[in-house]
């Protein structure tokens, strides 16, 4: 019985997909099956146009904590009317010495575009090249998929940028979150970063790891 439902999952789950790549739009059914390409989709019937619509971004983020920095995104399910069409948007708000710290985005490229003050943005490549820009206001930088990089507001006020993105759900792994964030033994956060375990566990007790 276990393998008949399981089975007829699969089988709503591909058709669900197969049906959307026939429609105009699949605004995303939060509550319903998920796959790589995407949450399934909201009956036609029943979409309108707020789901096309996102005000998730309007509001500057709070910049009063350890990074100086806020991000807001607009990624789906919560942006709905971005599922499936392999794109999406984010708001990035930095205080003066603000940081997005090293991360990457396993699901797509980025496009970082200005709208006040100063960030130095950084990419490293896989051949661990290092590529800086300090950029100004209307000023915009890539960022490949899935290659390490940062944002830095290195000016004397506020910045705000917005970014878009390949995909509609592009993910997000912050470096120091995944080491120091995490239950990773210590000891082996320094037998493979070379960094001392008194640093470790410093760093632990800021991010709230464990281990």
């Amino acid at each position: 019985m276990n393998m008949i439902i399981h089975i007829f999952f699969t089988i709503s789950l591909v058709s669900s997909i197969s049906f959307a790549s026939d429609l105009d739009f699949c605004i995303a059914n939060a509550t319903g099956p998920q796959a790589p390409s995407g949450f399934s989709c909201k009956n036609p019937d029943q979409v309108t146009g707020d789901d096309f619509a996102f005000s998730g971004l309007t509001r500057a983020g709070n910049t009063s904590n350890m990074i100086k920095a806020a991000v807001a995104t607009g990624f789906s399910p919560a942006f709905a009317g971005v599922n499936g069409l392999g794109v999406s948007v984010a708001r990035l708000d930095l205080a003066a010495g603000g940081v997005v710290p090293l991360h990457i985005h396993r699901g797509a490229s980025e496009i970082l575009i200005i709208i006040e003050g100063t960030i130095r943005a950084g990419i490293i490549s896989s051949a661990n090249k290092v590529y800086l820009k300090t950029l100004q206001k209307g000023e915009v930088m890539v960022f490949p998929q899935g290659l390490l990089h940062f944002a830095l507001n290195n000016g004397t006020g506020p910045a705000l940028a917005f970014s878009s993105f390949g995909s509609s759900n592009p993910g997000i792994q912050l470096v120091p979150n995944s080491l120091f964030g995490s239950d990773l033994p210590s000891e082996l956060i320094k037998a493979t970063t070379f960094i001392s375990h008194e640093e470790v566990r410093r760093l632990k007790g800021v991010l709230g790891g464990t281990n």
